[in-house]
């Protein structure tokens, strides 16, 4: 929300995808990793920046165009990587981040490493060729990725049920033989009991997993989207589900504890925000570095 409110007033002038709404997949997935764990994420990446580990104030550079940013300021919001982190990157390109997260998996089999990749990725990146080709693979190979699919019902502006011949994601385990399953996108502790059931028989060696959380996102696609795709009735019917809101009411003992956490990350926030503006801009010299590999 505060890259939101930055946006609006002029002082950030990245484009941004928010995921305001959704934040209950990312953190329970990213939950039950490890650092070592890789992910690859979508154009909406920022909730899976935070949750996997990447720090605040070098995930605001790129918002800022700024050196100090993971990327030195030439990511956007839409490619930041962290490589430290277990983060190989967002991506623009619809689906581009389920082979990525695909060749990690694989690098993990041959290595003989017990670790574990994830791809997320939207319901809109299901129509693309390389959802199907990729499921085909990490099956024919057992390899040690789970497949996420946040499916907020909308690629872009057009409804799942226009796109999709079948609008059951999970479904699509079955013609590859993929152990699958549809879970409330919305509750925290839901999506984290399947993803931990998921990551720990990848670990095993039993293969690849695909899970279908349904979810929603509160704001357009894009900042400035005008929404025509879709009513207020139904934007606030989902707003009733936040997911933050869901976690509070399920432990309302440590109500005490929710609003010192929300204090502390507001702070943690602010703090990134400053630190991030305070780094000089990045220089258009840099956009050449890092093109091509160094020489030996």
């Amino acid at each position: 929300m505060a890259a939101e409110r930055l946006q609006a007033s002029g002082i950030m002038e990245s484009s941004l995808h928010l995921s305001i709404g959704q934040e209950a997949v990312a953190t329970g997935v990213c939950d039950v990793l490890r650092r070592s764990d890789l992910i690859a994420t979508t154009h909406r990446g920022h909730g899976h920046c935070i949750a996997k580990g990447g720090e605040l104030a070098p995930m605001m550079g790129e918002l800022f165009a700024k050196s100090g940013g993971y990327c030195g300021g030439k990511s956007g919001s839409m490619h930041i990587a962290d490589p430290a982190s277990g983060i190989l990157g967002a991506n623009a390109i619809v689906g581009a981040g389920i082979p990525i997260a695909l060749g990690a998996a694989l690098a993990f089999q041959q290595r003989g490493q017990d670790d574990v990749a994830v791809a997320f990725f939207g319901e809109g990146a299901v129509a693309e060729g390389v959802f199907h080709e990729s499921l085909n693979i990490a099956a024919l190979w057992k390899l040690p990725i789970l497949f996420v699919c946040e499916n907020n019902g909308y690629a872009e502006m057009t409804p799942a049920s226009i796109h999709l011949a079948s609008t059951d994601v999970a479904a699509f385990g079955t013609p590859y033989g993929i152990p699958a399953a549809s879970v409330d996108g919305n509750d925290v502790l839901v999506v984290r009991a399947a993803a931990e059931r998921a990551v720990s028989q990848a670990r095993d060696g039993a293969g690849p997993a695909l899970l279908q959380a349904m979810t929603y996102r509160w704001r357009g696609h894009y900042q400035g989207d005008p929404e025509t795709y879709r009513s207020r009735e139904e934007v606030e019917e989902w707003r009733e589900r936040d997911p933050l809101a869901r976690l509070r009411a399920a432990f309302p003992e440590a109500a005490d504890h929710f609003d010192a956490l929300d204090q502390a990350a507001a702070q943690a926030v602010t703090a990134a925000v400053e630190k991030a503006r305070s780094w000089p801009d990045a220089e258009a010299a840099a956009l050449t570095e890092h093109v091509y590999a160094a020489s030996a």
